[in-house]
């Protein structure tokens, strides 16, 4: 860092230095990027110039009373604010102690969560390498270029055929850039429908509301699953994208326990003259693979590859993939139906939807994607789906029904209607026992507040260590949440409300608190032998 003089030094004045704690790692500390540990109050002060170097740590010669009196002091957190760090100390306690069963979650590596606290986070840099809108950036440059190479070498892809923006904030805003980027308002779209397992940013709507933001700007179709399977019904979408004309479908899924047949949806939608249909350029659309859940079981080729059917795939970073939270948009390099995707996508993310990027997260991201090539993460990948298979063979042993009777991939969906049950009740008992998981929708549901079903997750207990054994156990312990939430359902007098059994569980009246303290003891006893990675 060079000397600094003049007007610069005024800059400098307005923003006092930072002397009286060290603003680099303590003792016992971890920090990656710079070569040496600092201590900035061992900085003496200047009056014409601050010489020396920030990296180095050489002192400088002096600096006025003043810029000692005004200067800003760096505490660590746990001085600097207490009270939130006492409440993450306690979230840190929860995710310890708790069965963490939801199929989004997950646990990042300690790596990760370094470069997501980095000096990163400091830095502005709209637009994109070699194109930005602020000075500084050639080590932010040299980030996320390596960022992009490790993301297409993740997911094998050819640098020639396939581009990759890693900047979208996460998978809701990726997915809303690509419609920015090939949609105009009104245009027509299809994805699974949420009820059955699709995801809001797919185009939901009520027949009283337009739900999500993409069903506001678009007009949107949604394609089912048979609910006698329980899979896609690949034959109604086709014949509803035939009439419905799309001119995007959407794969991808929130809540769906088996794997996309993209070859089938491929057929769906291209150009083209059929002799059987009779319709000339049946279907002009593209298709979309939104892989969010499952992109870390894609990098590791346990599920079926969507590249080498989409023309453009979105995901989050931090589900199966284990990185920070943030998003990524892979694009065809070919123009599809007359479209340059590079530039669209790239210019509705910037600045068509964000302003700078989180460089932070680019860099955790970065460190993710490494991982994601190794050896490691193919065998995590492949016990992650065993796990789930230990899970729902399980819970089909003890009677339960699972829509599409098991899975392929990280989650199972628990239909507990037979049992006369919800997934909201199930879910709060549950929660009271250290077991987090999630209600939710099932086909043929009426309610997304008071869903059928269960989900349930194999990815962050897998990352803790958990093998097959202890997800049988899991099961039981599920079972035995499901059937006090039974017994409690019972007990509440004169309603059926929700909100009643929610309160009646929490109460001194709840005659069961003993049971679900039983259940919790066995389950923190099981988690605590396992620990959380980062944290």
């Amino acid at each position: 860092m060079q000397a600094c003089g003049g007007t610069a030094m005024m800059g400098s004045l307005q923003q006092p230095m930072r002397v009286n704690k060290p603003a680099f790692p303590l003792k016992g500390s971890r920090f990656v990027g710079f070569p040496h540990q600092v201590k900035l109050n061992s900085v003496k002060p200047c009056r014409a110039q601050v010489e020396g170097s920030l990296v180095t740590g050489r002192p400088s010669s002096s600096v006025s009373a003043s810029v000692l009196e005004n200067s800003l002091v760096d505490h660590g957190l746990s001085e600097a604010d207490p009270e939130v760090s006492s409440i993450i100390k306690k979230e840190k306690e929860r995710q310890f102690k708790s069965l963490e069963l939801i199929a989004s979650e997950n646990f990042t590596s300690c790596a990760v969560m370094e470069a997501v606290g980095s000096c990163l986070t400091n830095k502005y840099s709209e637009g994109l390498p070699g194109k930005r809108y602020y000075g500084g950036n050639e080590y932010i440059d040299e980030l996320e270029i390596l960022c992009q190479k490790r993301a297409l070498a993740a997911f094998h892809l050819d640098e020639k055929k396939w581009g990759i923006n890693v900047q979208p904030l996460s998978g809701s805003p990726a997915n809303f850039e690509v419609y920015t980027a090939i949609l105009n308002p009104h245009d027509r779209i299809m994805g699974l429908d949420l009820p059955h397992g699709g995801h809001l940013s797919h185009g939901f709507m009520t027949p009283k509301r337009r739900v999500s933001g993409t069903s506001i700007y678009f007009e949107s179709m949604p394609y089912r699953l048979d609910e006698s399977t329980g899979l896609v019904d690949y034959d109604m979408l086709e014949k509803t994208a035939t009439l419905f004309r799309p001119k995007l479908i959407i794969a991808g899924a929130s809540a769906y326990p088996r794997d996309f047949d993209y070859p089938r949806m491929r057929k769906h939608i291209t150009y083209r003259i059929d002799t059987c249909w009779k319709i000339a350029d049946a279907v002009g659309a593209f298709l979309m693979m939104d892989m969010a859940h499952i992109s870390g079981l894609v990098a590791a080729s346990v599920v079926a590859n969507p590249f080498e059917y989409c023309d453009i795939v979105t995901t989050t970073t931090h589900k199966s993939l284990r990185g920070p939270r943030g998003g990524m948009i892979f694009f065809k390099k070919d123009p599809v139906l007359g479209v340059d995707l590079e530039s669209a996508i790239n210019n509705a993310v910037f600045p068509g939807l964000q302003g700078g990027p989180h460089n932070h997260t680019i860099g955790g991201l970065a460190v993710c994607l490494k991982h994601a090539q190794s050896p490691e993460f193919k065998a995590y990948q492949n016990q992650v789906v065993s796990n789930c298979r230990a899970l729902a063979n399980r819970l089909v042993e003890l009677g339960y029904t699972l829509v599409s009777g098991g899975t392929d991939n990280h989650l199972v969906l628990v239909d507990l209607r037979p049992l006369g049950i919800d997934g909201a009740r199930v879910e709060k008992i549950l929660d009271m026992a250290s077991i987090t998981l999630n209600k939710n929708s099932v086909p043929g549901d009426k309610s997304a507040l008071v869903p059928g079903g269960i989900r349930i997750g194999s990815p962050a207990m897998t990352t803790r260590g958990f093998k097959e054994k202890e997800f049988i156990a899991i099961a039981d312990f599920i079972h035995e949440g499901v059937q006090i939430t039974i017994d409690a359902k019972g007990l509440v007098s004169g309603s059926s409300k929700l909100q009643e059994f929610l309160k009646f569980a929490v109460s001194s009246d709840f005659l069961l608190t003993d049971k679900v303290s039983s259940l919790c003891s066995r389950v923190e006893a099981l988690t605590a032998q396992f620990p959380i990675p980062g944290v």
